[in-house]
């Protein structure tokens, strides 16, 4: 017994708690930046930033506490955790709080929960055991994966109807790759293609009018500068105005000015790569590149297909999500409004998601036990 304790120990991905504490920390101070107020005594903190710091501890010792147990035992609960998170996004529409036109939140007095945060962490533990038994080889066929549609459409139409539509896309995306990953044949996925473009119009109607108009001045922001394409305009003025060294921490203008919308959370990227320029958000995106790809070579190594699918999925949220925010903020993609993984403030999103980087440490661990 001792043995394989040390064992476990030894194998402690130190790596991916130190790639994650610094990505989290440079969230905390772009947080400060963009949330601090000055004063003739100088600069006080929003207490956004102590909240932050607190869901950071409390993410820090879940992501320790999961590595305690086997990862494998987590298979024979996956529905069960997947029917929890999908049970409280059930209750947004019931008992959610309101907040920027959208009802996504659970206030359960002491903290606040977004459940679309959670279910993403549940909807690739639940895949993960289906297609760890659907078929071990992979060579997926499109009747294999029928049940796993399901397991996504519920909590995408919940999610959808919030309206967010953002989440739904990296639900999405993540499912597609975690379908890739576990074999699926490329003929099938060529004719999934096929019918998701066939799809697109009706999902269009389905948009509300301000996510269209998003989708509109995508292209083309300077159509409606003060309306729709105002957030990305900034945005890119932010990031532009940088340049390669930057202007210097706390001293972002479009930032300090209130030119950039939602500082704090969708577009914090903009506020750290005007503040440290080309180089520092050169280094940021280095930073999550070493984390993705720590995660997949997790993944590769994993000791059995449930653990390697389990480490790919929770990874493809971080890659994905940081992506995408890095893409909307810059103008190369459409805003979306997705959050940038440990960086943008939220507490739903930090925990849930340093806990899931825990059970991939969790599978590094156990790839040696027999």
């Amino acid at each position: 017994m001792r043995q394989f304790d040390r064992r476990l120990a030894y194998h402690f991905d130190w790596l991916l708690v130190l790639l994650t504490l610094a990505v989290a920390g440079v969230g905390l101070v772009t947080i400060y930046s963009a949330t601090v107020a000055t004063t003739h005594t100088g600069f006080t903190a929003n207490p956004l930033v102590i909240r932050q710091a607190a869901y950071a501890a409390v993410g820090f010792v879940g992501m320790v506490a999961v590595v305690f147990f086997d990862y494998r035992r987590l298979e024979r609960y996956a529905y069960v955790i997947y029917a929890f998170a999908l049970i409280l996004l059930v209750m947004v529409p019931v008992m959610g709080s309101v907040g920027g036109g959208a009802r996504r939140w659970i206030n359960l007095g002491f903290v606040t929960v977004q459940p679309s945060e959670l279910i993403k962490v549940g909807l690739v533990i639940a895949l993960a055991r289906y297609f760890h038994r659907a078929r071990a080889t992979g060579d997926l066929r499109l009747r294999d994966v029928i049940p796993a549609f399901l397991l996504l459409a519920i909590p995408a139409a919940l999610i959808l109807a919030q309206p967010d539509l953002g989440t739904v896309g990296v639900v999405t995306i993540v499912f597609f790759s975690i379908l890739f990953f576990a074999g699926l044949r490329v003929r099938s996925f060529v004719l999934l293609a096929l019918i998701g473009g066939a799809t697109v119009p009706l999902l269009w109607h389905h948009l509300k009018p301000y996510q269209q108009q998003r989708v509109m001045t995508f292209l083309s922001p300077e159509m409606d500068p003060l309306g729709a394409g105002y957030h990305v305009i900034q945005s890119k003025i932010a990031i532009g105005s940088g340049m390669f060294w930057g202007k210097g921490y706390l001293h972002g203008t479009q930032n300090k000015l209130n030119f950039l919308p939602e500082q704090h959370t969708d577009f914090i990227f903009s506020v750290f790569a005007e503040e440290w320029g080309y180089v520092g958000a050169l280094v940021l995106i280095a930073l999550y590149a070493a984390l993705v790809l720590r995660g997949f070579q997790v993944s590769y190594r994993a000791k059995d297909r449930f653990g390697s699918l389990l480490a790919f999925g929770i990874v493809a949220i971080v890659f994905w999500q940081a992506l995408i925010n890095v893409g909307m903020t810059s103008g190369i993609l459409p805003v979306v409004g997705i959050p940038l993984p440990f960086v943008s403030y939220g507490g739903s999103s930090l925990t849930s998601m340093m806990v899931a980087l825990g059970l991939v440490i969790n599978v590094n661990m156990r790839r040696f036990t027999f």
